[in-house]
């Protein structure tokens, strides 16, 4: 229900200004932009003359002014290109008056008013459908190889182990589940799946895990404290390798799909943690146990150092070491998978196979929802509706005299809480607008997998159970949320701030 009232209010919301454009601003072309228009269609060159202090309009700087301008298709005017446009400190009478006598035919504009003439070229909804499915065959490929290879780890029992090495650690923060009780091992698959980033593999496992502690839960409306507990975790989405983020920028041409690896195993990391700590307080969990000191420690002394020698190199050093680590990784996991296959004497070829065929479905089941999510972000872009939010975020983080180039990134993170798909949709629009190896595009791609969809766990896995009273989940859930946005935005930062 809430993605849908979020679709919906997408399209109405991205109509009614583009009317109101087209009624107050006189722009006739608004309604052919949003339904043909294309991004590589070429802009109208736009040369300006300014007049005034940019100071004075919130920008720092003529230096930082002028790369707003430029970011938007904007051209300083020369001797050899005169102005078509004036852009003024104010719009008094007499500065107007002036100035159309000085250059006749020339618009002016104040400072406070810019962002609503700069638009930038998006594709309508025509071409959206054509992107969205040619990035869903894209996907095929790549979701079929990680997906075969997750069947074979399955098969040769790869997954069960994974889950008996972190099983300790969890059952000390389920105290209310008995020893032995299936909850755990449901638990366990799905932190397995969810760490692997099986997504469409964790949600059975998931639910199985919540009629499970359902069986123990004396009060059958209302959460108890293991659901609120596993919940909070699953929805923090601690993961080794991000699959989907990686398949969607390889098929958007990444020069490096997988360097977005480390950052994103930090920031779910950081975020679990967070989960893990404000759960623990509410429901007075002793986290001061050995075996889960020992596990927090032991993955906190990795992470740290991860990150201390992330700091002592350049840029192109960071990208370097993390391209490595990534690819080196992602290699080692293929050849554990293959050599535990082979001494298990299973079926390699056949396990890859079965795996593969879910990883084809699940690319091609995602074609009308991509479909429909992108047309409603296509929608607000090419009416400008989502330019003034974020140029309003722009304004306001540079009047704090911040970097602003994070705000590209951020639509993913506000609507991840509200849908995964949402998201997936504002991270696959953001990579196309910037381009998958730019700042923003990395920031969007890390901040998709900071964390899991808040409310559609809430609704799908509390509903499967009947729980009405969700108690404090939610604002866990949310603040932990909080951390992983803030973790993405500085490692994002750390690792491609040079980009």
């Amino acid at each position: 229900m809430a993605l849908s009232r979020i679709w919906s209010a997408f399209i109405l919301v991205a109509i009614i200004v583009a009317s109101g454009k087209a009624i107050f601003y006189n722009d006739s072309k608004i309604y052919s932009r949003m339904v043909v228009g294309k991004a590589d269609d070429p802009n109208e060159e736009v040369r300006y003359t300014m007049v005034g202090s940019p100071e004075k309009a919130g920008f720092h700087s003529k230096e930082n002014f002028v790369k707003y301008l430029e970011g938007y298709g904007y051209l300083p005017a020369d001797s050899g290109h005169p102005a078509t446009t004036i852009l003024t400190e104010n719009t008094g009478a007499d500065s107007v008056a002036q100035l159309s006598k000085i250059q006749p035919g020339l618009t002016v504009f104040s400072f406070t008013s810019i962002q609503k003439k700069l638009v930038k070229k998006a594709d309508g909804i025509i071409e959206t459908c054509k992107s969205a499915v040619n990035i869903s065959i894209g996907l095929i490929g790549i979701m079929a190889l990680f997906m075969g290879f997750m069947s074979i780890a399955e098969r040769a029992g790869g997954i069960r182990l994974l889950s008996k090495i972190i099983g300790p650690f969890f059952s000390r923060l389920f105290p209310e589940i008995p020893k032995g009780h299936p909850a755990m091992g449901h638990m366990m698959m799905n932190f397995s799946a969810n760490l692997l980033g099986l997504d469409n593999a964790a949600t059975p496992f998931g639910i199985k895990a919540m009629e499970s502690i359902q069986e123990i839960n004396p009060q059958k409306e209302t959460a108890s404290n293991a659901q609120i507990m596993f919940l909070c975790l699953h929805a923090a989405g601690f993961t080794l390798i991000p699959v989907s983020i990686i398949a969607v920028r390889a098929s958007l041409k990444s020069a490096n799909p997988t360097d977005i690896f480390v950052p994103c195993m930090i920031t779910t990391f950081v975020a679990t943690l967070a989960a893990m700590l404000i759960v623990s307080y509410k429901q007075k969990i002793n986290l001061l146990q050995p075996v889960v000191l020992a596990w927090l420690l032991g993955v906190s002394v990795v992470i740290v150092s991860l990150v201390t020698y992330v700091t002592s190199l350049d840029a192109a050093g960071v990208q370097s070491f993390s391209s490595v680590l990534s690819n080196g990784l992602i290699l080692f996991i293929f050849l554990s998978i293959i050599l535990g296959a082979l001494y298990k004497k299973i079926d390699v070829f056949d396990a890859f196979i079965d795996g593969a065929k879910g990883g084809f479905e699940v690319a091609i089941k995602i074609i009308p929802y991509l479909v429909g999510m992108l047309v409603a972000i296509s929608l607000l872009r090419t009416s400008g509706t989502f330019d003034v939010l974020i140029n309003g975020m722009k304004s306001f983080f540079s009047l704090l005299g911040t970097d602003t180039r994070f705000v590209d990134g951020l639509p993913t993170a506000l609507i991840r809480p509200l849908s995964g798909g949402g998201a997936r949709g504002m991270m696959i629009d953001t990579i196309k607008n910037f381009g998958p190896d730019s700042f923003p595009g990395r920031l969007a791609s890390i901040l998709q997998g900071a964390s899991d969809t808040t409310f559609y766990i809430i609704a799908v896995y509390f509903g499967a159970v009947s729980i009405k009273n969700t108690r404090n989940a939610v604002g866990a859930m949310l603040l932990a949320d909080l951390v992983g946005i803030i973790t993405a935005v500085l490692l994002t930062y750390l690792f491609f701030g040079g980009v």
